[in-house]
């Protein structure tokens, strides 16, 4: 009797690996699969942000539209955030940071898979007091996402906004009652601090 011819194994998902820099996760170690437009935000820019972030992340509402593996999430949380909520498109890269999440009993932080845009579009349950912007670069994400974040209910009064751009902060035309608080840029990337102000 012929056998049928064996399946080619599919290939393993390659991974990379992400390290908390503060709090209470301090240099714990956690991976992540590799997809395209996935860029983890690099360990001396989250320094810096979390430097600048200081006195306003402890017991904040955290917002993270394009988390990708999670990076600048776990390190709020791990500095005492109170509550998140993530919005990751790729499927496997939302079921690890779930994973992490499970791995270090983390409390209050919700994960949706899906379309950050679709989600911003409808009108929020509870405003956040710190939001991160980091989508991947070349796809027009940003300004619509910050409109929405503005128009949608997404932001406290005073909510500090965070935003990774392959262009300048002053050429985003981002909503004219943010104001910029921080900014730098490290090779090809401009990070920024904003923080709403009332209408």
């Amino acid at each position: 009797m012929a056998r049928s011819p064996a399946r080619p194994a599919r290939p393993a998902a390659r991974l990379g690996q992400l390290r908390i820099i503060g709090g209470q996760w301090r240099s714990r170690r956690l991976n992540f699969p590799e997809a395209p437009g996935l860029r983890p935000t690099p360990d001396r820019v989250r320094e810096t942000l979390f430097n600048w972030l200081a006195p306003y992340v402890e017991g904040a509402r955290v917002l993270d539209p394009f988390a990708g593996s999670g990076a600048l999430l776990l390190e709020a949380l791990s500095r005492g955030a109170a509550g998140t909520l993530a919005v990751e498109f790729d499927p496997a890269a939302a079921a690890a940071l779930r994973d992490n999440l499970a791995l270090l009993r983390a409390e209050g932080a919700e994960v949706r898979q899906g379309d950050a845009l679709q989600r911003l579009q409808q009108d929020a349950a509870t405003p956040f007091d710190l939001a991160f912007l980091d989508p991947p670069f070349h796809k027009e994400l940003l300004a619509p996402a910050c409109a929405l974040l503005e128009s949608r209910g997404w932001l406290a009064a005073d909510a500090w906004i965070y935003t990774e751009s392959e262009s300048a902060p002053s050429t985003l035309g981002l909503p004219g009652n943010w104001r910029l608080h921080r900014e730098k840029h490290t090779g090809q990337v401009h990070y920024a601090l904003w923080q709403r102000q009332r209408p």
